[in-house]
């Protein structure tokens, strides 16, 4: 019965994750094609720089305790007040810091308004730890509809506020007040539907029991941020805000096709593998492997699609003024195909209770690829986007090692689980940009022509290949649209 339990709040988690992370990039979508719109590749660029600061703050005071509270057997009310105070103390202290760092950022950067800007744009993350507690309670239980509702709805009003500012001119103050009010109603959402509520006794004595592993997803996490924004850090040293806002631009999109996915695993597969009983390594590979073979399955044809559609996309929607980003998006989508794939073997491990693996592993990537930015720098940006790609992707491979010393899955098996839905969806799309060749059209025809093809034929090949993970997709949207109706 409880096996059957999990396995149901598996599916539901996984459905209602698909929602939330489908309804985040429609709504991302929309409002950036009005923002991009409105505002300038300077404008980006200016908010961009300020991206990898406000991530590490962000981080510090979450301080890897949604995962730490997640992995006690018996979370108390205790141990979330402690976090609460300690995230709200560290908060203060760390924006304090920023705080009087703001002249030394713009200084780096050569640019005087960072000092204001900053100064409102790290508030958010003040906002935000005090809604981390109710964020892991709701995490912990699996609480995957109420969290995507919270989400959407603050996604909606920050995006309606961000657009109207920077429509009435405000631009880059715009999208800092966009992040202050998303930040505001995810905490307050959270609190709505979390039953727990922090008490003014301030005992910070049960984070002793979650220190140990919490510290080393804290670090992990700085050096994950610090990895996934070096140029924009860089480039708005080297090449000014301009390049900064070609790169943010093309990385935005690209992030919105594959957090899709990886949205959906951080739901499921933490509080999943870490109540499968440690004995059981054959139901913790086969669970795995399925998760695997749909990540797969989902995340090759949506990048290499989005890889293909890219400068019909960013002429259609955001105008020519941002083409410079297409190609750059191009290469971003190939690495992004696989990035959720690594984030299963990333939170797998972690839920093991391997947060040193996960914390070493990262830096050692993140370094790996320092090295590689400070080699290729002077062949310009395209060159050190592609290594940075070529980097993540190979990187899937230490992944493996790792998580072969947890369950017992080959190399060989986890390639046969990826590599035809990476083969198939290379091949539909290279039909699909063969078949444009073909015609004679413009933008809207080419886009139209790589999406239904590039679709049609992944999913025709999928059909006759007899790929066993689409059946099992299809047949549980088709129940649930039985049960709805």
């Amino acid at each position: 019965m409880a096996s059957s339990s999990l396995k149901e709040k598996t599916a539901n988690g996984l459905f209602y994750g698909a929602v939330s992370q489908g309804g985040q990039q429609v709504l991302n979508l929309v409002f950036g094609i009005f923002l991009a719109r409105l505002l300038a590749p300077d404008d980006y660029g200016v908010i961009g720089m300020l991206a990898i600061f406000a991530l590490i703050a962000t981080t510090l005071q979450e301080s890897g305790f949604i995962s730490a509270l997640n992995r006690k057997e018996e979370a108390t009310p205790a141990d979330f007040n402690a976090v609460f105070w300690f995230n709200v103390l560290c908060a203060l202290v760390v924006y304090a810091v920023l705080y009087a760092c703001a002249p030394l950022i713009a200084a780096w950067f050569r640019l005087p308004v960072l000092v204001p800007l900053s100064r409102l744009y790290f508030l958010s993350f003040v906002i935000s730890a005090a809604g981390t507690s109710a964020r892991a309670w709701l995490f912990r239980r699996m609480m995957v509809r109420q969290a995507s509702m919270v989400t959407l709805f603050s996604l909606f009003l920050s995006g309606v506020a961000g657009v109207s500012l920077a429509w009435m001119g405000f631009a880059y103050w715009g999208i800092a007040i966009q992040n202050l009010v998303y930040c505001f109603f995810v905490t307050a959402g959270s609190w709505w539907f979390a039953r727990w509520r922090p008490s003014l006794d301030i005992d910070l004595r049960p984070l002793r029991g979650m220190i140990g592993f919490s510290s080393r997803l804290l670090a992990t996490n700085i050096f994950t941020h610090v990895n996934n924004n070096l140029f924009s850090l860089f480039f708005g040293r080297l090449y000014g805000e301009r390049a900064v806002g070609y790169y943010n631009q093309a990385n935005k999109w690209t992030g919105m096709g594959y957090t899709f996915l990886t949205g959906m695993i951080w739901n499921v597969v933490q509080p999943l593998f870490a109540r499968i009983p440690a004995e059981a390594l054959d139901s913790k590979q086969r669970m795995f492997r399925k998760m695997l073979r749909l990540t797969a399955f989902l995340s090759c044809p949506a990048l290499f699609g989005l890889a293909l559609v890219a400068p019909e996309f960013i002429v259609i929607t955001i105008t020519a003024k941002w083409l410079p980003s297409a190609r750059l998006m191009q290469l971003l989508c190939v690495g992004g195909a696989f990035v959720p794939i690594a984030s299963l073997y990333s939170n797998f491990i972690i839920s093991q209770g391997r947060s040193g693996v996960y914390m070493w592993n990262t830096i050692a990537l993140c370094l790996a690829q320092l090295l590689l930015l400070f080699m290729l720098y002077p062949y310009g940006v395209q060159v050190m986007v592609a290594a940075y790609v070529a980097a993540n992707v190979l990187w899937l491979f230490v992944w493996h090692h790792f998580l072969q010393r947890l369950i017992p899955l080959r190399l060989i098996d986890a390639v046969r689980d990826v590599l035809p839905f990476a083969v198939v969806a290379a091949l539909a799309m290279a039909l699909a940009q063969g078949a444009v060749r073909l015609l004679d059209g413009g933008l809207w025809l080419s886009l139209a022509v790589k999406v239904s093809v590039g679709a049609g034929v992944y999913l025709l090949l999928m059909r006759l290949l007899g790929a066993q993970i689409m059946a099992e997709c299809v047949g549980f949207l088709h129940d649930k649209w039985r049960r709805k109706g």
